[in-house]
């Protein structure tokens, strides 16, 4: 299955050279050759930008130790600020087509607040290994490393990394408070947009899914927030901004509703990529991991459309 951020699908595919000829590619396949043209789709969806791979070895690690972990037949790289086992830790995961130290700017004040900071490369990202990758697969980099560490003071993740964080919570990863930045709340809202962007035929975007499923014998309803959020007994943060074009405003708010124990911080003017880093946000969250109330508790009904409140 393809990662559930439609936002950093869509950028990958308008940064594609000849998007007009992909869509018109994609339009005509999909009336004259369904079938390939569903599997090219997907193959699409679940392959993150190589270029974000050259600014990951471009990085400063920031006197950061590295090493790898195994998962499956892949490799993560991992990356260690200060002592786990001597500090409460915090783990930060990234988003589509993004790498562990685009969070370098969290690392100082999360050192200077008390924490030890780790940050990984997902399975097709940064330094790691891999080719393609999807949403359970950033579930289960989350999962790996987090056991490696034990239970966590609190677990990050901006965009597809929020999704899996929220996910990988709701089947029992141990962490005092999770924070969600611009969370994806959907694959399947997340497929549609992605659909849009490359032209592919609406009777086939509702297929996108069908191999994934096939394979894996697993409900994509099953990865949206709704259905994860209800069971998670953890306080969270969920920041994201009125403004962002590529996760809209109302999937974090469907975290907020769904999520027993979350409160909602709304930013404007920062979109879907700054926020990962705006040092105001940063702030707001060291606070809410030392306890602070920061934002506000959605109250609402699940009666209610998504986004709606």
């Amino acid at each position: 299955m393809a990662s559930a951020a439609a936002s950093s699908n869509s950028t990958t595919v308008r940064k594609h050279a000849g998007l007009a000829l992909l869509r018109w590619r994609f339009r005509l396949g999909s009336w004259l050759a369904p079938t390939g043209t569903l599997h090219r789709a997907f193959d699409l969806f679940g392959t993150p930008m190589s270029a974000s791979r050259e600014r990951a070895r471009n990085v400063d690690v920031n006197s950061a130790r590295i090493h790898r972990l195994p998962l499956g037949r892949e490799q993560l790289t991992v990356y260690t600020w200060g002592d786990p086992d001597t500090q409460p830790c915090v783990l930060l995961a990234h988003g589509w087509s993004s790498y562990g130290l685009r969070f370098l700017p969290w690392v100082a004040p999360l050192q200077r607040a008390g924490y030890a900071v780790v940050a990984f490369d997902q399975t097709a990202h940064g330094r790691s290994s891999g080719r393609r990758a999807n949403l359970p697969m950033f579930v289960a980099g989350v999962q790996a490393v987090a056991a490696h560490l034990g239970p966590l003071a609190g677990v990050i993740g901006h965009s597809l990394g929020g999704a899996a964080v929220a996910i990988a919570l709701s089947r029992g990863l141990q962490a005092e408070r999770a924070i969600l930045l611009a969370p994806a709340a959907d694959p399947v809202d997340a497929a549609r947009r992605f659909a849009g962007v490359i032209g592919l035929a609406q009777h086939l975007t509702r297929r996108i899914f069908d191999d994934y499923e096939a394979v894996t014998a697993q409900s994509v309803a099953d990865l949206q927030a709704h259905s994860t959020a209800p069971r998670i007994a953890r306080p969270a943060l969920v920041v994201h901004d009125l403004e962002d074009r590529d996760v809209p405003w109302a999937e974090g708010e469907r975290y907020a509703r769904y999520w027993p124990q979350a409160h909602l911080l709304s930013t404007t003017g920062l979109g879907h990529h700054r926020i990962a880093n705006d040092a105001a946000v940063v702030a707001d969250a060291i606070a809410f991991l030392q306890g602070d109330t920061v934002g506000q508790r959605v109250v609402s009904t699940g009666a209610l459309p998504f986004g709606v409140c």
